[in-house]
């Protein structure tokens, strides 16, 4: 990590609308967490990239395509963000050198030199809205618990100072009985409600199938329905696809 984080913090702090936000992390964030390439994305309504700011690097824009291609709905560590609402570095992630042998790596990262990944989250109101991402070359130190650290606090000041210029980012569902759903199942139930497969919200959502499938089987129960059109017609106006 390089500069202190205190002013960067009061920065962010003192934004005047998301626009200075984001030009202030693209100008700051590749410096302090010593960087090769950096990005910020913020995700719209339906959970997929809406405003993307990438810098670094000269192949940034190729390495970017490349990864949207054959990177992102296979990238365990992003993943775990949109799972977890937290940081992380594919050496939490990978176990061994896992990671040097990962498809994902050889086939993206390694080909324009980037062996170090480190990405955290940007939530509001307990919504996942977007997410900070870092990349280091093969010469430079892999990302560690400081980074860690240091990108906890980056981006909950990033959430704090966006949840003023985004209130109410993304109302989903009104009062009603969808209230017996966490956030995620409600998420789920809207997705079920546009006709999408298991394997499809799984992509969209950036979680497994299988999970999917598991928090179906959890809904079913808290409104006591036995298949998806039951769910969908008992949720009722409180759907929002």
């Amino acid at each position: 990590m390089g500069k202190s984080p205190h002013n960067f913090f009061q920065a962010i702090a003192a934004a005047s609308d998301e626009k200075a936000l984001r030009l202030l992390f693209m100008k700051e964030a590749g410096e302090y967490f010593g960087a090769e390439c950096w990005g910020l994305c913020l995700l719209n309504e339906q959970s997929q990239a809406a405003e993307v700011d990438i810098q670094g690097g000269p192949n940034v824009d190729a390495f970017v395509q490349r990864y949207e291609k054959i990177g992102r709905s296979t990238d365990p560590v992003l993943r775990y963000v949109f799972e977890h609402h937290a940081p992380t570095h594919e050496g939490v992630v990978f176990a061994g050198n896992d990671w040097k042998e990962s498809e994902l790596y050889q086939n993206c990262y390694a080909y324009y030199d980037q062996e170090h990944v480190m990405m955290g989250p940007i939530v509001n109101h307990g919504r996942l809205i977007g997410g900070a991402y870092f990349t280091r070359a093969s010469d430079a130190p892999a990302f560690n618990l400081q980074d860690l650290a240091s990108l906890s606090g980056l981006c909950l000041h990033l959430s704090a100072r966006l949840a003023v210029f985004r209130p109410q980012a993304f109302p989903r569902l009104q009062p009603s009985i969808s209230d017996r759903l966490t956030e995620r199942e409600q998420q789920i139930a809207e997705l079920v409600a546009q006709g999408l497969t298991n394997a499809e919200i799984g992509e969209k959502l950036w979680i497994t199938q299988n999970t999917v499938k598991q928090a179906l089987k959890r809904m079913f129960r808290k409104l006591n329905v036995s298949t998806r059109t039951e769910m969908v017609a008992r949720l009722g106006d409180s759907l929002n696809p």
